[in-house]
């Protein structure tokens, strides 16, 4: 089994499908070369590249070896230069900027000493991510980490 992402012209993912793995071409029509290119031309010649259901931020969640950054979502984009799919920038973070490198957005500073994005939440409410240890909290405006009061 193996996962599809399906880019429109702008390099946005408008679709992921479960497919057949990409090393398993006994069944693929012998008019194509790939399964990307199969299911490309299944949806009308959309372009379709190979995503991996285990891969966030450049790592591969069961050990293995991740592939174009992060799992290709819908309305996450495509960098075709980097070769990496973008996930959609958290709203209300219009300063934070993609990392190439770790394939996450970070934030203009850095996280407070001894503190990183696996032990960081997301909150819905207040529209941004707190420090579930030191119960900071990321101001866009301010662009600091701040203590809740």
């Amino acid at each position: 089994m193996a996962h599809y992402a399906f880019i429109d012209e702008n390099s946005i993912v408008v679709r992921t499908i479960v497919g057949i793995d990409e090393d398993d071409l006994t069944k693929l029509p012998e008019e194509y070369s790939s399964w990307e290119e199969f299911y490309s031309a299944q949806m009308n010649n959309m372009t379709c590249i190979r995503t991996s259901y285990n891969t966030r931020h450049n790592e591969h969640l069961l050990g293995g070896t991740p592939l174009r950054g992060n799992y290709a979502s819908q309305g996450s984009t495509y960098d075709p230069i980097n070769d990496i799919f973008i996930p959609i920038k958290p709203q209300g973070l219009d300063s934070w900027v993609f990392d190439i490198s770790q394939a996450k957005w970070i934030p203009p500073i850095d996280l407070p000493e001894g503190r990183d994005f696996a032990t960081t939440a997301w909150l819905e409410d207040r529209v941004t991510w707190q420090d579930p240890v030191t119960l900071q909290i990321w101001n866009d405006e301010t662009q600091l980490w701040e203590d809740i009061s």
